[in-house]
């Protein structure tokens, strides 16, 4: 019995020892932990999803506290979030703008049709490896195989009739369907702005003719009647440039193709 005692006794004294030696390291060797970081990490939603420009939500959280970004950084969640981060900082969130995706093109499976039919992996990615870099005509336009859709964490996007379509209410501009489209046809827009271009074309107007039936031809006419010098054409396109835009709808009216078109 005397063995047992001891040997319980030789135990509990080396865990005791133990113990008392490892808190004695953590406190030697605590990496100390910035308040403002803490409290800031703790409002970020922790989707990790990269759209702040960092790997996840910890590193966001750090490069705010260190004054090293924005305070609405972070895209997800949007201006609420920055003024409760503004309130730790101690300073002002000032005015932000939310964004929201936008896909270029609409170019569905009427209004832009295939040349031949594809019934292989169905990804986005794979398309630039096929003859003509996909079956649609328009080498521009969406391929409606969905690689933004599966890159949204959000559910915000989704393809309709051959072309992927954002609901901007549920958008959180991460902008991983931005990074995810392999034709670069997904933009951030403002989400309060209620015209855009539906097209991503830069041909010639008798070849986007030949491509899509509703495909911008650069004709210029929304560019002589925007009153307010928002619209212009470059390289064949036009472009809306949202910080003169006024949201009057002159250019999506006078536009022949109807490209133009009013998303709200």
């Amino acid at each position: 019995m005397s063995g047992i005692i001891i040997a319980a006794v030789v135990v509990g004294g080396t865990g005791l020892a133990l113990g008392f030696f490892l808190s004695i390291m953590g406190k030697k060797f605590e990496v100390p932990v910035d308040e403002k970081e803490a409290k800031v990490r703790e409002l970020l939603p922790g989707n990790n999803c990269g759209g702040c420009g960092y790997a996840g939500c910890d590193a966001c959280a750090k490069a705010i506290a260190a004054g090293q970004v924005p305070i609405g950084a972070c895209p997800v969640g949007g201006e609420p979030v920055a003024k409760q981060i503004a309130q730790i900082m101690g300073s002002s969130a000032g005015e932000m703008r939310r964004m929201t995706a936008w896909v270029r093109c609409e170019g569905d499976c009427q209004k832009a049709p295939a040349k031949y039919k594809y019934s292989g992996v169905q990804d986005c990615s794979v398309m630039p490896f096929l003859p003509d870099g996909g079956p649609k005509i328009c080498t521009y336009g969406c391929l409606g195989f969905g690689s933004c859709v599966k890159a949204c964490e959000f559910d915000a996007i989704h393809v309709k009739d051959g072309v992927a379509a954002v609901d901007r209410d549920k958008c959180k501009a991460c902008g991983k369907c931005v990074a995810a489209c392999p034709r670069h046809l997904i933009s951030m827009v403002p989400y309060d702005n209620r015209y855009v271009v539906d097209c991503a074309s830069r041909d010639k107007g008798k070849d986007v003719m030949g491509a899509c039936s509703v495909g911008c031809i650069g004709c210029r006419i929304c560019e002589k009647n925007c009153p307010a010098d928002a619209v212009h054409v470059t390289d064949n396109l036009a472009v809306i440039d949202y910080d003169k835009c006024k949201n009057c709808g002159i250019c999506a009216s006078k536009c022949p193709r109807k490209i133009i078109t009013q998303r709200f």
